[in-house]
């Protein structure tokens, strides 16, 4: 099967060059764009499996690039950014990116954090389908389901609820640990998101916007604060 392929934007020259050469030398198919405008010819001529994308790149900025491309297509996207801080991550939670990497980063982590992304969309480093997408199961709770196969939300009602991939992992972790209180560290373990610790606040937005998309018809969400200790997700769960 062919590697997976990596659009890797990043105007720093040198560091896109390291970069390119190590996802390289971990099996991935990787190529480069220094702006915004290389990068959509290049995602005009060649599709790719995930895009590693710069926040400050010149002209139009790599949280612009991210909102146009989300209203053309879901590919993965992992931000790089000189800018660690919190509100830097909670944005890109907000914005629903993948995963969130500050500079600098060692390439073996960012290499990790790829294949991990890669998995959870269903795609394995050498480009297959991973061995996991090929199992169909649902969960359904109060008149939901969540398919991890499709990883796709159904409201009672029927309706696709649109999930980040992060808020898509949160659900799922919940769904496995039903009437548990789980932490804060032990939600980001378990989730597999790296855009948070458990000292900031990046977990909470993450919870935050889940519970507004899981109200329905006035019914609250499923998702309750143990004070001092986490949340709990208190409905009752079925697998198919």
């Amino acid at each position: 099967m062919p590697a997976a392929s990596i659009l890797l934007v990043e105007d720093d020259g040198p560091l896109r060059l390291l970069t390119a050469r190590a996802l390289r030398e971990h099996g991935y198919a990787v190529r480069t764009a220094a702006t915004g405008a290389e990068m959509w010819v290049a995602l005009e001529s060649e599709p790719a499996d995930l895009l590693v994308l710069d926040i400050m790149l010149p002209g139009t900025s790599g949280i612009e690039l991210f909102r146009q491309l989300r209203r053309k297509s879901d590919v993965p996207v992992i931000f790089a950014s000189a800018r660690g801080s919190e509100e830097d991550r909670v944005l890109g939670l907000e914005l629903g990116a993948d995963d969130y990497l500050a500079k600098p980063f060692s390439t073996r982590e960012l290499a990790a954090r790829v294949s991990a992304v890669l998995r959870r969309h269903g795609r394995a480093e050498d480009g297959s389908a991973s061995p996991g997408t090929k199992r169909s199961s649902t969960i359904r709770f109060e008149g939901w389901s969540l398919s991890l196969n499709r990883r796709e939300l159904h409201s009672p009602s029927g309706a696709i609820v649109d999930l980040t991939g992060a808020e898509f992992d949160l659900l799922a972790t919940f769904l496995s640990n039903p009437q548990r209180v789980l932490g804060r560290e032990r939600l980001i373990e378990l989730s597999r998101t790296r855009l948070a610790d458990s000292s900031d606040r990046s977990i909470d937005v993450l919870v935050s916007r889940l519970r507004r998309k899981l109200t329905d018809g006035g019914s609250s969400a499923p998702i309750v604060t143990v004070r001092g200790a986490g949340y709990m997700f208190k409905a009752e769960v079925v697998s198919d």
